[in-house]
């Protein structure tokens, strides 16, 4: 049985439409590829809701309990158990060779797995996933066409319906130094998805024009209507003295802003104390802790 190339769900070789995303098939042939359509239909505009749980505190899980045929997928290595008549396989998604290796290539820009791993049930089953370090699970039930943007290398697990891209930063400075670089993720709805990041997670729930000042790289993820950008913090002896570093990522809303406690660089940093320079993800951080914050 072939797969669809959009949201990798399996189809019945006579079947038209993609009954998960609603793509429509290429040639008609049986096995064929698919090919996106010019209009989304009307059943692709709503996800199957999925039941889960968050269990646990700094070390959690995500359990999802899934219904005979639903789907969900997951970055590699992220699978903690899973029932006995819940089927997975690798796969890459592309309508050809050249659009799997291209979105392989994106997945990697996005610090995740060349592969993505997928979970069917043929009965009710379950299945649990968490992260690789101290941290939470933040989950988001996502409309059709409503987007979030998340650090590299939270992406959990997602319903198939839920679409996993790569998203650039459109200003120069705050891709320099706003402490998550150039490259995010972008999570499109319909579908329920999981994100995972480190430490203890705030919510900020921003008005129009209402802006709040983040710590380089301690941003998880915001709603796509908010605006991403780097500001100075003031002066040269703050930027020194202070451990902040010289810039400040500034959120402007509307929209909603989650920020964490702790970053996975941060972390590593508290652990190997002798290791010199800040945050990864800035490229500037071989000038130490000037430009990268300390604390």
């Amino acid at each position: 049985m072939p797969f669809c190339t959009s949201c990798g769900n399996q189809i019945a070789d006579s079947s038209r439409f993609c009954p998960n995303c609603g793509y429509s098939i290429g040639s008609g042939a049986p096995g064929s590829e698919l090919a996106a359509p010019a209009f989304a239909p009307a059943y692709a505009a709503v996800a199957e809701p999925l039941d889960y749980t968050i269990q646990g505190d700094n070390l959690q899980v995500v359990r999802l309990k899934l219904q005979s045929g639903q789907e969900v997928y997951a970055e590699a290595g992220k699978m903690v158990y899973k029932t006995a008549n819940i089927n997975w396989e690798t796969r890459m998604t592309g309508q050809s060779i050249g659009d799997k290796l291209w979105g392989a290539f994106k997945r990697k820009l996005m610090g995740e797995s060349l592969f993505m791993t997928y979970f069917r049930a043929s009965s009710p089953g379950e299945a649990g996933f968490a992260g690789n370090y101290p941290g939470r699970i933040q989950a988001f039930s996502l409309a059709a066409g409503q987007s979030w943007l998340v650090q590299r290398d939270a992406f959990l697990a997602a319903q198939t319906s839920v679409s996993l891209n790569i998203a650039l930063v459109k200003k120069l400075g705050a891709g320099i130094f706003g402490g998550e670089g150039f490259i995010l993720e972008k999570l499109t709805g319909p579908g329920t998805v999981f994100i995972h990041a480190g430490g203890d997670h705030i919510e900020f729930t921003l008005a129009p024009g209402e802006s709040i000042q983040v710590d380089t790289g301690c941003i998880v993820a915001f709603e796509e209507s908010v605006n991403y950008d780097i500001q100075f913090v003031g002066s040269i002896k703050t930027a020194v003295f202070g451990g902040e570093g010289i810039f400040l990522t500034t959120l402007t809303g509307p929209g909603k802003v989650i920020v964490q406690s702790m970053t996975l660089e941060k972390l590593r940093r508290e652990l190997a104390p002798m290791r010199a320079g800040g945050d990864e993800r800035n490229p500037l951080g071989a000038l130490g802790g000037i430009l990268s914050s300390e604390d």
